[in-house]
C-alpha cells in the first residue's frame, strides 16, 4: 500500500478551527500540502525543501517534522511563504501521520515543544 493515513490530535483540531476563521481555504490548502509535500517527502523520497525533521525528536520509528512551505490561498501573493507551519509525527512502519500543531508564524514564532513531548509520552503508553 502506497498511501499515508492521516489523523489529527485534539489540540491540532482546535488550532485548525481557530485558524479557519482567519484563513478560509486552510482545509483545502492542507489537502494540497499532503499531496505535494508530505507524501513526496515520505513516500517518494523527494525533498523539495518543504519538510524539516525537528532535531532531538526523531527516532528510526517515529519522525517529528515541520512543514514550512505551505501555500495558503487566503494569504494571496505569498505562495509557499505564507507563514503557516504544521508540526506532525510520521510513523514509517504503519505509514501514519498524526498532525500535532498548526500555527501562523505571525502569531507564534516556533513549534510548541511541550506539546510534542506530551504527544510522545502518549505514544509510549
Amino acid at each position: 500500500m502506497n498511501s499515508i493515513k492521516y489523523k489529527n490530535i485534539t489540540e491540532f483540531e482546535k488550532d485548525l478551527k481557530r485558524l479557519l476563521k482567519k484563513f478560509k481555504t486552510l482545509e483545502e490548502d492542507l489537502c494540497v500540502a499532503k499531496r505535494n509535500a508530505i507524501e513526496l517527502y515520505h513516500l517518494h523520497n523527494i525533498n523539495n525543501e518543504a519538510v524539516f525533521p525537528i532535531p532531538n525528536f526523531c527516532s528510526p520509528e517515529l519522525r517529528i517534522c515541520k512543514l514550512k512551505k505551505f501555500a495558503c490561498k487566503s494569504l494571496k501573493g505569498r505562495g509557499v511563504r505564507s507563514g503557516i507551519r504544521i508540526t506532525y509525527a510520521f510513523c514509517a512502519e504503519t505509514k501514519t501521520i498524526d498532525f500535532i500543531e498548526i500555527y501562523f508564524k505571525g502569531e507564534k514564532e516556533m513549534e510548541d515543544k511541550e506539546r510534542i513531548k506530551e504527544y510522545l509520552k502518549s505514544k509510549l503508553y
